[in-house]
């Protein structure tokens, strides 16, 4: 597996990979701490998902790149966090670095040993209804599952032992800022989130995302289908609010692009002008 670097702007943060992870995204990567970190792939028209049932790896058209590149930032992620959605789009999956790229699992262990990381990373779903299955064989690691009151009494008694369950509140919509106290006051600085889209609105409205790692599939979903979602849903930003991105690298695998951009430096940006 290696990336072509087609752009790539200097960044202090970066630090040495493992040789095979340096040669397989080609180059460095790294970041400062605390961070809220995105990874997403997209359609050519922003497509993240068809329904609630498929699972990224469709809009992705199977990428072992794309694949490469997600097991790379969560070596380097303290927690992952995600949705309920997610969960239920991949009853099966394990958030750790190896799961998503076995070829590489050496070299994210070892990444992972050089940050001082514990083996995996902390996975952590939000779900305020509840509506989650405690069999999932992620919960089993040791997830914290943050909820409401009304959550929380449904998932009493239905999670293994391993993973928590934390309530935020009686009811309703979950504050993304009181999510992301919650997972740092836990020690976890550098905080990855997969998805979904909803999620990621919330805490793009929250002006909370620091960075967006962005796939760009060579694929058109087309906007037919009422389960089609896009890269950013439930929330809408218009005239003077709408969010910036600074251009921080650009590579290549075949046609698939991998963009990575910085919201935090635009935000600073806008601030001072």
């Amino acid at each position: 597996m290696r990336l072509e670097a087609l752009f790539e702007s200097s960044n202090p943060a970066s630090q040495l990979l493992p040789s095979r992870l340096r040669r397989g995204y080609g180059g460095d990567l790294g970041f400062s701490r605390p961070r809220l970190v995105a990874n997403f792939v997209s359609s050519l028209d922003g497509v993240v998902s068809l329904d609630e049932h498929t699972p990224p790896s469709v809009i992705s058209a199977q990428s072992g790149a794309d694949r490469f590149v997600m097991g790379l930032l969560r070596a380097h992620a303290d927690a992952v966090l995600i949705g309920a959605s997610t969960l239920r789009a991949e009853p099966n999956h394990m958030w750790t670095p190896e799961f998503i790229y076995p070829p590489e699992a050496a070299s994210y262990a070892e990444l992972r040993q050089s940050l001082g990381l514990a083996a995996s990373p902390r996975l952590v779903v939000v779900s305020a209804s509840g509506n989650l299955d405690g069999s999932a064989p992620a919960l089993a690691q040791g997830a914290l599952v943050v909820t409401t009151q009304l959550g929380y009494e449904r998932l009493r008694g239905r999670l293994p032992e391993a993973s928590n369950l934390r309530v935020l509140r009686p009811d309703g919509y979950i504050e993304p800022s009181e999510i992301l106290e919650l997972i740092r006051a836990e020690g976890h600085g550098l905080v990855l989130t997969e998805g979904g889209p909803t999620l990621l609105g919330s805490f793009l409205g929250a002006n909370l995302v620091d960075e967006l790692f962005l796939t760009l599939s060579p694929l058109l979903a087309g906007g037919e289908g009422a389960g089609r979602r896009h890269l950013v849903e439930g929330v809408g930003f218009e005239g003077d609010c709408l969010r910036q991105a600074v251009l921080r690298s650009v590579r290549r695998s075949g046609a698939h692009l991998f963009l990575r951009y910085d919201l935090e430096a635009a935000r600073k940006a806008a601030a001072g002008s």
